[in-house]
């Protein structure tokens, strides 16, 4: 059986809102694996999705550049908010921004050959942290619009058949604050929906109702849900009395590609207690 830390049962009850005794008897019963224990917890309790963990392990910024139909986002990463804030970084980010907007490729390794990663080293010794070239992403299409937030820790772009650029720059902008998963809800995985489907068919088996009507009852929780993550669904942030779909519709445009990027998303940083820490060593000496 897996040992349950206090730290693993807050960063539980952090996602979930949920008390700690519920929070450590699902952990227990998942044995130890976090995403299991949420996935469980949503099951038994008709808990709505978790937040997202926040334990980002990189910092850095993003970086846009558009070439006609091309448009061009970059990840750069550092230890530390205060090495991102620094103007030798920016100037490497500018500069990686630069050359990748000229390749026709998103392969990093080819990137950063020969002086940009000797650029890359220099800075390095400078600064006294690693930095390093983390994602490249691209989009083409007639119409490109792109949205950088002013923290420079998320960028969006958008690829449009029709409309102009301020068009995919107001969408852009939606879907750097709303994020959702995809364009169009039969763009997602239908693996995605069946793991959604069970975890409904299970919120709905405990209301003691009949098959038939959980059966309409889960139907329609499925299309809620492909509404609320699907981007021509949601209701826009600029006038949320119309969706981003009715919104290019009535400029006759189609949204085609969009990307998202986050700095540091999906990499986790091991958060350590210093006091604890401190205590283990004193029990070990």
């Amino acid at each position: 059986m897996a040992v349950i830390s206090a730290s693993l049962v807050k960063e539980l009850r952090e996602r979930t809102s949920l008390g700690m005794m519920e929070c450590k008897k699902a952990l227990v019963e998942a044995d130890g694996n976090l995403e299991r224990a949420i996935e469980n917890l949503r099951k038994s309790s008709g808990m709505k999705a978790a937040k997202k963990s926040g334990r980002v392990a990189a910092d850095g910024v993003v970086r846009v550049a558009v070439n006609g139909s091309q448009g061009t986002l970059v990840e750069v990463n550092s230890e530390t908010d205060f090495v991102a804030r620094d103007d030798n970084f920016s100037a490497f980010a500018n500069e990686v921004i630069a050359k990748a907007a000229d390749a026709e490729s998103t392969d990093i390794k080819a990137l950063m050959s020969n002086e940009l990663e000797d650029a890359r080293s220099a800075l390095v010794q400078k600064i006294g942290e690693n930095i390093t070239v983390r994602r490249i992403a691209k989009v083409n299409a007639p119409v490109v619009g792109t949205y950088v937030h002013s923290n420079e820790k998320i960028g969006v772009l958008i690829g449009l058949i029709g409309g102009t650029a301020d068009l995919a720059k107001d969408i852009a902008m939606h879907v750097a604050a709303v994020n959702p998963m995809v364009v169009n809800p039969d763009d997602v995985d239908p693996v995605v929906i069946e793991k959604e489907k069970e975890i409904f068919v299970a919120q709905a088996a405990n209301s003691g109702k009949p098959p038939e009507i959980i059966e309409k009852m889960v139907g329609g929780r499925i299309r809620k849900f492909l509404a609320e993550i699907s981007l021509i669904e949601q209701p826009f942030v600029k006038n949320p009395e119309q969706t981003v779909g009715q919104l290019a519709e009535a400029a006759n445009a189609k949204i085609i590609a969009m990307v998202r990027l986050e700095v540091g998303e999906g990499i986790e940083k091991e958060e350590v207690d210093f006091a604890e820490e401190v205590m283990a060593q004193a029990r070990g000496s």
